[in-house]
């Protein structure tokens, strides 16, 4: 069995030990870490645990901070042209949304233009509702802490959870890999690929409300 895979099976069994894994591999030195003690660390940040394969740099756990924040940064400030909204808006979702298809579950049949396709059904919808409320600030002059502080990062956690969703939902479609405690497959379920796609999604919605603040 894949080194890997047993150690999501025997070692994070639950959501919060999940959830405080990811935390650990979302730390940014990951990417070049390179010590002989943090190698077990290293192989959970760069390898995909279902097909073994390398996840490309940009696109690995310790990469999302570093890539998103400036991002969320700049669509959190005031609007000064157009361009200047949907910009970031839309260079946070693409990224996203790449992220969260190259980092799912990856043990169904899946033919690459149904990702191409997928994820750009997914970019337009998220940047779009993520547009909306930026463009309800600028028509109405809303300019409290509220609508200026409070209700974007609710706002982004929520279309986060979203965006997870949706890139994703091909997996409770299709079913995912079910392995016993021995790490043999026994089978394909799509109720194990909704409940990993609910997780994922909580995950994301803490981590997005996390790094804004």
């Amino acid at each position: 069995m894949e080194p890997n895979v047993r150690f999501w099976i025997t070692e994070c069994q639950s959501f919060i030990q999940r959830f405080l894994q990811w935390t650990e591999l979302l730390d940014p030195t990951n990417l070049v870490v390179s010590i002989v003690q943090e190698a077990w660390k290293r192989s959970l940040s760069t390898v995909h645990p279902d097909n073994s394969k390398l996840i490309p740099g940009p696109f690995r756990p310790a990469a999302l901070l570093p890539f998103t924040a400036p991002m969320v940064f700049l669509s959190m400030l005031p609007v000064k042209s157009l361009k200047s909204m949907i910009l970031p808006q839309v260079s946070f979702y693409t990224y996203s949304t790449v992220f969260n298809i190259v980092n799912g579950n990856a043990s169904y049949d899946r033919r690459p233009h149904e990702s191409i396709l997928l994820g750009a059904g997914v970019i337009a919808s998220s940047t779009f509702f993520g547009l909306f409320p930026r463009l309800l600030q600028v028509r109405f002059s809303l300019n409290s802490i509220l609508s200026r502080n409070v209700i974007p990062v609710i706002i982004l956690a929520q279309l986060s959870g979203m965006n997870v969703v949706a890139s994703r939902s091909l997996e409770p479609l299709r079913g995912i890999e079910v392995m016993d405690k021995e790490g043999s497959v026994i089978g394909y379920s799509r109720k194990a690929g909704t409940k990993v796609g609910g997780r994922t999604t909580w995950s994301c919605k803490l981590l997005a409300f996390w790094a804004k603040n």
